[in-house]
């Protein structure tokens, strides 16, 4: 078992410092993070806490998974690792098996359509 859980069914009022606060009752907390909204800013509904330990991980998942929190149940289960998925841009799918943001690259749209165009 890993450290890093994913906590789903967020209220949109929920913050990071909230999440720190309940989950520091089951043992250490090393990191929180509530995703947002790129465009709004706003909660996506759900974040990752990462525990200090394997037993705390293991605590916080028995001790909060659907606990209420801010009148909504929580879901509470060990974090899996990001799938890879393919390259969007405006909508677009090409189908391809990379994800742009790995190459650590600011790539722009027309430029990429520009090269695969020309291949």
């Amino acid at each position: 078992m890993g450290t890093k859980l994913f906590v789903g069914n967020l209220a949109f009022d929920v913050t990071e410092n909230d999440l720190q606060d309940l989950f520091a009752q089951a043992g250490g907390v090393n990191t929180v993070n509530i995703m947002q909204d790129r465009a709004t800013g706003r909660s996506r509904g759900f974040g990752f806490v990462e525990m200090a330990s394997e037993a705390d991980t293991a605590k916080a998942i028995s001790m909060f998974g659907g606990k209420e929190l801010k009148g909504r149940a929580l879901t509470v289960n060990e974090a899996r690792p990001r799938e890879r998925r393919p390259l969007r841009l405006a909508g677009a799918d090409f189908g391809l098996p990379w994800n742009a943001g790995e190459l650590g690259l600011q790539l722009q749209a027309e430029l990429f359509l520009r090269v695969f165009r020309s291949c």
